[in-house]
């Protein structure tokens, strides 16, 4: 523990002083008066309800740092097309972000500066997406957009008890809206710039007393707005189409019982990830002013064409006796997945020419969990249960010629099985009226067994077959100083399963093992906060303060001499910093927000060294020995110290009774990584990126609005590929758009 608290004094001095700012605030006469005040009327700040511990409670009472979208803010993020990218999301929470080098899929999540670089569609993430309580385990399935959605909750550090392994980092949670008792709905239509057509729509109502349904639909259009100015035939890309549906069924037949089936599909028709090569210069970071976001110059790709098709559905049954309530939720998910790009992002003179593709010929997940909790009972809370995790998949990648269609030189084939299961525990006891416990715990069970092969050479390595099996735990407190004031402390250990890194058509024997692999990650964290409302429930206030340790933390090296990535284990990997949010209705009509995080980050191993940029394309700025970069001291790849959102919303009511809005929200992102060793180029310092939206509401039935994203146009790098001439991928362009929205 002593490791963990290992601070520099700069960081101590700048939590001391938020600390010191915010006490008298928290515990002033004012807050404490608070209780008489209405809960959650128009006057006053959101009342955040979630779901972190598998129950609905205030988000206040839960000892975790704990984030949340939903409402103008999930809008915000989710317009131009977002709901179907969820890289927009990303640094619009404290200590979040969120990046992909796979187009509209696969996206790669890190929370406290921890996440997994790995492009692979068998990528180990240590943040997990749980949609309506079920954990999309491969990063491919972890793209299902954002629609009829209630919140999205961001939960901070370890979650190894109630949701499992490779949860080391942290959740992203997403809980649709469910069916109930009331008939209501709403259709949304818009138009945006490039030729972008949004629609999404949603219905629900009761069929009988004890039967119910809702249905939600997404379509989301992008014409093809990117020219290829190179030799490559499609000289029109960049467009997608993007199709989701959901369809809910609620049966109730008695006060004791009910049962909601959920099924879903998505479809997608989409142009990959446009990786842009010459758009940074050697000595310099960001990208040049020569970058034009319109215009690309390939000799391969073939269009570059991405497909997605995702099908799958839960049945979860709550069965109340007395006081307990039995849960059990059984899940199923397919995938099929392709993608192909011109990974060298070039026609021009470059050390090699790169085309190749992804395929998920295969991929099942089923899993099931059982649960039984005692939570109406006041003084002691519990729940405790089973889940089974299994996981089946094929995927291929192929490399093809540079100028042809579909004459691919090779390919190699992936096949991993993996099967878990885990028994777990937790328990709330009031000690008092004002303080609580909770203690929980969880053995998992883990077995992966990988094969594979390439036809370039006939390769086919020994298979490999690994297992580990695991126990993390959870112990916390909260104590209720004032009826709107909290502080939480809360230590945690996570555990991320081991990983094998099999992306075999590019590698090289003689540079080592092309089936790599890394032994189990474990994490123990330690945090404490205050979550707090005052002046009457005008204001909120979140802190919470934080430090990590990880044990062999899992990192993947990727690209530098070829295209490939590679598992391996560090000996330490520390965190620490800090996430405030404060919300504020200054007057009824006036909403503001602001949130900041502090995200520092090192990796400590004296002797690990990867491969830098070939070909000398970029200026490294870690030590080299023997061609190995070291990167001892430097920070997690992705992993921004600073990140920040403000925000502000004003409603002007008019005398027909109708109402004018004006809202902003800026999110900045700071100085970024991209990869293990340090170097000038894959860099990007830090930047704010904004939108805005003006609308009209009439008679809070129809709505009418314009609005832009990325208003001031910043063009910025998001990421990067090291193995040929300084290729970069990169934020979206300024969007405007118009949208109108009926409720019924």
């Amino acid at each position: 523990m002593k490791n963990i608290l290992k601070t520099k004094p700069s960081l101590a001095v700048l939590i001391a002083a938020v600390g010191a700012t915010t006490l008298p605030f928290i515990i002033s006469p004012t807050m404490a008066q608070a209780q008489t005040q209405a809960q959650n009327d128009d006057k006053s700040v959101e009342i955040v309800v979630v779901t972190a511990r598998k129950k609905s409670e205030a988000a206040k009472d839960v000892p975790i740092s704990i984030g949340a979208l939903r409402g103008d803010a999930l809008t915000n993020a989710t317009a131009a097309g977002g709901a179907t990218d969820m890289t927009l999301l990303s640094a619009r929470l404290p200590s979040l972000v969120i990046e992909s080098s796979n187009g509209r899929a696969a996206p790669r999540a890190y929370i406290r500066g921890l996440g997994n670089t790995d492009f692979d569609l068998n990528a180990s993430q240590p943040v997990s997406f749980v949609y309506d309580e079920v954990v999309y385990e491969n990063p491919a399935l972890k793209g299902f957009p954002i629609f009829d959605v209630a919140s999205v909750e961001l939960l901070r550090g370890p979650q190894g008890t109630l949701f499992g392994r490779n949860t080391p980092a942290g959740i992203l949670k997403f809980d649709s809206v469910k069916p109930g008792d009331d008939s209501n709905g709403y259709l949304k239509a818009g138009y945006r710039t490039y030729d972008g057509v949004d629609a999404e729509g949603a219905y629900g109502a009761k069929i009988t007393d004890t039967l119910s349904f809702r249905v939600s639909a997404l379509y989301s259009h992008l014409g093809d707005w990117v020219n290829n100015t190179g030799p490559a035939p499609d000289k029109k890309i960049g467009g997608y189409d993007d199709t989701a549906v959901r369809a809910q069924l609620l049966w109730q037949p008695t006060d004791n019982f009910d049962t909601l089936l959920s099924v879903h599909h998505r479809d997608v028709d989409a142009t990959a990830q446009l990786f842009r090569t010459g758009i940074m210069t050697k000595g310099q970071r960001g990208v040049n002013p020569d970058f034009k976001w319109d215009t690309v110059n390939f000799d391969g790709g073939n269009g570059n064409p991405q497909s997605i098709k995702t099908t799958g559905g839960f049945i979860k049954s709550n069965l109340h006796f007395g006081d307990l309530t039995l849960t059990s939720i059984s899940d199923i998910e397919n995938l099929e997945y392709s993608s192909r790009g011109d990974v060298d992002g070039s026609s021009l003179t470059v050390p090699f020419s790169s085309d190749s593709a992804d395929k998920v010929d295969y991929l099942q997940q089923i899993t099931q969990e059982f649960r039984l909790a005692n939570d109406k009972a006041a003084k002691f809370n519990w729940q405790t249960g089973l889940y089974y995790f299994h996981e089946d998949a094929k995927i291929s990648t192929y490399g093809y010629y540079a100028n042809t269609d579909d004459a691919w030189f090779g390919y190699g084939k992936q096949h991993q099985k993996t099967e878990s299961w885990a028994v777990f525990g937790s328990g709330t006891y009031k000690l008092s009226d004002a303080l609580s416990v909770t203690a929980g715990v969880r053995y998992t069970d883990d077995k992966k067994t990988f094969g594979a092969t390439r036809s370039t050479d006939g390769l086919t390595p020994t298979p490999v077959s690994l297992s580990d099996s695991a126990v993390s735990w959870d112990l916390s407190a909260v104590y209720k100083a004032s009826p709107d004031t909290n502080f939480y402390t809360r230590v945690a250990r996570g555990y991320r399963a081991p990983a094998i890194q099999g992306r075999i058509l590019f590698a090289d024997p003689a540079l080592g093992p092309v089936i790599t692999t890394a032994k189990s990650e474990y994490s123990t964290s330690i945090e404490g906060g205050i979550k707090t409302y005052g002046f009457n429930r005008r204001v909120s206030f979140d802190l919470s303060v934080y430090a990590y340790m990880i044990d062999d933390m899992q990192l993947t090296a990727i690209g530098g001499d070829s295209n490939v990535a590679r598992l391996l284990n560090a000996n330490k990997g520390y965190g620490k910093g800090f996430e405030a949010e404060l919300k504020w209705r200054p007057t009824n009509n006036l909403s503001l927000n602001a949130s900041v995080s502090l995200n520092d980050t090192k990796i400590e191993d004296s002797k690990l060294g990867v491969a830098p940029c070939s070909f000398n394309v970029c200026t490294v700025l870690s030590p080299v020995v023997n061609g190995k970069a070291l990167v001892d001291g430097n920070p997690f790849p992705n992993a921004p110290k600073w990140i920040g959102d403000v925000g502000a919303k004003y409603t002007l009511p008019l005398e027909n009774g109708n109402d004018l809005y004006f809202q902003t929200d800026w999110a900045y992102k700071g100085e970024t990584n991209f990869f293990l060793y340090k170097s000038i180029e894959y860099t990007e310092g830090g930047f704010w990126e904004g939108g805005a939206r003006v609308g009209y509401i009439i008679g809070d039935k129809y709505e009418i609005a314009a609005y832009g994203r990325n208003i001031t146009n910043e063009k910025r790098l998001v990421g990067g590929l090291d193995f040929v001439q300084l290729t970069g991928f990169t934020n979206n362009p300024r969007v405007w758009g118009v949208e109108g929205k009926v409720k019924f």
